[in-house]
């Protein structure tokens, strides 16, 4: 049996190895956060697709909906990308109805994107499949297990020196 990504399915086992079992039957950290990582990122993938749009298409959507009329300058410097790469994200935006550019109203020579009304829309039901995806990642935690896993990896991705709400992998899309 596979998923829409041609991953076969393991099955799920609520059985973690004894936190006395030697380090290499756990795992590190490092390698912990990349199997789980990568197991949420595909899931995340496979519930944005099924809504129409990719995450990166996501990443730019849910952007516009906190910082609304931005130039595509500023979207650029944002996410690290090429101002050309920029061009053709809205693009794609553009072609499926999400997103629409505009002058400036201060600087005609200026573009910036908004969101259209299906753009909105977009954007919550994504907002609703995030936090079916939040709660299902999360499930074997309690609540205030929840707040110290957020605070320690907010800790973690400023040590690394991640921006705060860019996806890393944003850098490989079309930086120079």
């Amino acid at each position: 049996m596979t998923t829409g990504y041609h991953r076969p399915v393991v099955e799920k086992t609520s059985e973690a190895p004894p936190a006395n079992a030697r380090p290499e039957a756990r795992g590190g950290a490092a390698f912990l956060l990349t199997q789980l990582g990568t197991h949420v990122a595909q899931r995340f993938a496979d519930r944005t697709t099924r809504l129409g749009v990719t995450p990166p298409q996501l990443g730019v959507l849910w952007w516009l909906r906190q910082s609304p009329g931005q130039s595509q300058q500023a979207l650029a410097r944002h996410f690290g990308l090429q101002p050309s790469r920029v061009v053709t994200f809205v693009d794609e935006l553009e072609d499926l109805g999400l997103a629409a550019r505009g002058r400036d109203p201060h600087d005609r020579r200026v573009r910036t994107v908004s969101l259209t009304e299906l753009g909105e829309r977009t954007v919550d039901a994504v907002g609703r499949a995030m936090a079916e995806h939040e709660d299902e990642v999360t499930a074997p935690l309690s609540t205030e297990e929840r707040r110290q896993l957020v605070d320690m990896l907010i800790r973690l991705a400023a040590h690394a020196g991640l921006s705060p709400g860019v996806h890393p992998g944003f850098r490989s899309l079309g930086r120079a």
